[in-house]
């Protein structure tokens, strides 16, 4: 694991640069192939899909939460934007106060390769203190050579339009995982009672095109009830034309709802 205190002092010009953030917090990762690591989580607002399911808020807001205490669930609020500089402070802070604790930082949003441009700036500076891990919809394949050699995790989704209701994405997912492929990727589709076998059996051909060994996260939708909003029997269907695809399939609700953490 890497250690916390390996940092080193970037241009000014960088430490300067600001974002806008929604939050900045320590939990335990719920989803893929990293469910059960603690990260500490930088979110970033915007998206450029608007999912069915989606219990993530990504409107950017007039200020930015960071927990006062990792893990404490109380936060702090501080003006938009923020600096690079207030990030690595807390991040350098958290891993200080908690050696070792974390296994990763988790870019995520939103869609957080919106922000690439800055991203390609901050992502050394994050990658010194500990390892990355970017969550992503994987449908911005031209912006993702600029920022991949600063990763060491890739989840992405492949959007499948019965359950997302989003625009048919095949060849963007294609043209990202090609990419991403450099790195340590996972790829999680996310299954309802409105997921077709049609378009499951299409996400898996082509991820199997790509690499059959890629592991394959099946994760159920998660109703407002805190229930899975796909019936069982349909669960057990999906996973087995996976499996007859790929070679690492696995089945993970989205593990911070159990937890009840964020």
């Amino acid at each position: 694991m890497s250690e916390c205190g390996n940092q080193t002092t970037p241009a000014q010009n960088t430490m300067n640069s600001t974002s806008e953030l929604i939050e900045i917090f320590s939990s335990i990762q719920g989803e893929g192939v990293l469910s059960g690591y603690r990260q500490i989580f930088i979110r970033y607002p915007g998206c450029n899909l608007s999912c069915e399911y989606c219990d993530t808020t990504f409107n950017p807001p007039p200020s930015c939460k960071i927990e006062t205490i990792p893990g404490s669930g109380q936060f702090m609020e501080i003006p938009q934007p923020v600096s690079l500089n207030t990030v690595i402070e807390t991040v350098h802070n958290w891993c200080k106060l908690l050696p070792d604790a974390h296994h990763s930082i988790s870019i995520t949003g939103g869609e957080p390769m919106l922000h690439a441009n800055l991203l390609r700036q901050w992502l050394p500076e994050l990658n010194l203190l500990l390892p990355l891990h970017l969550e992503t919809n994987g449908t911005l394949p031209e912006l993702l050579p600029m920022l991949i050699e600063h990763l060491d995790f890739i989840a992405m989704d492949i959007k499948l339009p019965s359950s997302a209701s989003t625009p048919v994405l095949w060849d963007k997912h294609r043209r990202f995982m090609e990419i991403a492929i450099e790195r340590n990727l996972s790829v999680k589709v996310v299954v309802s009672d409105k997921t077709t076998k049609v378009d499951l059996l299409t996400a898996c051909k082509l991820v199997s095109e790509i690499d059959d060994e890629i592991p394959f996260i099946i994760q159920p939708v998660t109703a407002k009830d805190g229930k899975l909003a796909i019936k069982p029997e349909l669960l057990m269907q999906f996973q087995a034309v996976a499996a007859s695809w790929l070679s690492e399939v696995r089945v993970i609700p989205q593990m911070h709802h159990l937890l009840g953490v964020a």
